[in-house]
């Protein structure tokens, strides 16, 4: 809106103010309906109904929801929903999520999403889509959840990963690098290991302010931005989506926040392409079964995010040379912050074209959705939910290119 605005703005503004009065907000927040098709301790799998008419065809996609962010991530609004894009195309679309977690479960340590969460995610969704390879895609520590799950077991049904702003070298977050020394300090043993064993792992108020304080200057200029755009109803919509996402964020479990806290932040053990899955005491002795990036034998797609403050681009493209036996990697630097590059409204015409193309490329030649596809009109049985610049931007074996990073790149 202009300083002095326009008398369209004042009309603008005035009706998306008195949208938000009378009505609750600008956002459409109804999520995609959705079946319950298998679950288990922290574990629930979940098919999303096809749009009316539309019949499902192709491989399917499983979304990784990461820890303590709620799986809007995927479904923020309608309009902004990777998940509602899926649906339109006829994708097969399936998501894992995580339920709430509570003091009871402060003894879940990662290997329980490595070798049982997502694994069995990836084996219900590809049997419930007529055993059909999946096309798996991660977000944040979903992304780390998907690579380590693929890295421990080659067997598992994949047809593609594609990760997105997970970061790989710790030390290129500028929100952690400059922590790091002062954490070794007490040896392990400090007041934030005492404090998650305590309290039975990182209560939801603390993740909530970590993330927030990740975009704190845009946490800061918030209500000068949102004063500057009242007569834009699309970014208003999108803020109030967001809000609601970062209200909705939920615990870590306590072992396993000892181990990002050791393992990833203080240790930065992913940066060597390898992981213990091992019991975390933070005396750095415990030992467990190891995997490796370099066991992943699918295509690997990776993006970055342009003005990522928790997953820079470098500490997202540290995880490119590690995939050695990945026949091919691509690696995409697209519009946006850790959230925007995912479901924002640039990555629309950015993020969801490059992922688009690379399902496409991957995806088995037989185009039908084999015994499992389902039309709009047609579900199976389950529980329903829902009311309707500088870094290079490809690799050495990379087959095609990508007009977003293009143009992000000149």
């Amino acid at each position: 809106m202009d300083l002095i605005p326009k008398p369209d703005q004042l009309v603008s503004a005035a009706s998306n103010l008195a949208h938000q009065v009378f009505y609750g907000g600008l956002a459409d927040l109804r999520p995609m309906p959705r079946t319950l098709i298998d679950e288990g301790v922290l574990r629930e799998v979940y098919h999303y109904r096809p749009a009316a008419k539309v019949q499902e065809t192709g491989d399917p996609v499983l979304l990784v929801t990461p820890l303590a962010a709620p799986a809007i991530c995927y479904d923020l609004r309608r309009g902004c929903s990777l998940v509602e894009h899926f649906v339109a195309e006829g994708r097969p679309t399936y998501l894992v999520e995580y339920g709430q977690v509570s003091f009871r479960d402060r003894n879940l340590g990662m290997e329980h999403w490595v070798e049982e969460v997502v694994p069995t995610a990836i084996r219900e969704a590809s049997r419930h889509a007529g055993d059909r390879p999946v096309h798996v895609v991660g977000w944040s520590l979903g992304g780390i959840f998907a690579l380590l799950a693929a890295a421990a077991d080659t067997d598992l049904p994949i047809a593609s990963l594609t990760i997105v702003g997970s970061p790989v070298d710790v030390k290129q977050v500028p929100l952690v690098a400059p922590l790091r020394p002062l954490l070794n300090l007490a040896g392990g043993r400090g007041p934030i290991t005492k404090a998650y064993q305590t309290l039975g792992g990182a209560p939801t108020p603390l993740v909530r302010w970590a993330f927030q304080l990740s975009s704190f200057q845009k946490l800061v200029t918030k209500p000068v931005a949102k004063a500057a755009h009242y007569d834009d109803t699309e970014f208003l919509a999108q803020m109030e989506a967001v809000d609601r996402f970062t209200a909705n964020m939920t615990a870590y479990p306590g072992r396993t926040f000892g181990q990002l806290y050791h393992r990833f932040v203080r240790g930065n053990a992913l940066v060597a392409g390898t992981f213990d899955l091992g019991v975390v005491t933070g005396d750095g002795g415990a030992t467990g079964r190891t995997v490796s990036f370099a066991d992943i034998d699918v295509p690997v797609l990776v993006f970055a995010g342009a003005t990522d403050g928790i997953a820079p681009v470098g500490a997202v493209k540290a995880v490119v040379p590690l995939l050695a036996g990945s026949p091919e990697v691509q690696f995409e630097i697209v519009p946006g912050g850790h959230l925007g590059m995912l479901t924002g409204r640039a990555a629309r015409s950015t993020t969801w074209v490059v992922l688009d193309e690379w399902i496409d490329q991957w995806s088995s030649a037989d185009g039908d959705g084999g015994s499992g596809a389902v039309t709009g009109d047609d579900e199976g049985d389950g529980d329903d939910e829902g009311d309707d610049g500088e870094a290079p931007i490809g690799t050495g074996r990379r087959r095609h290119g990508s007009g977003a990073s293009r143009a992000l790149s000149r």
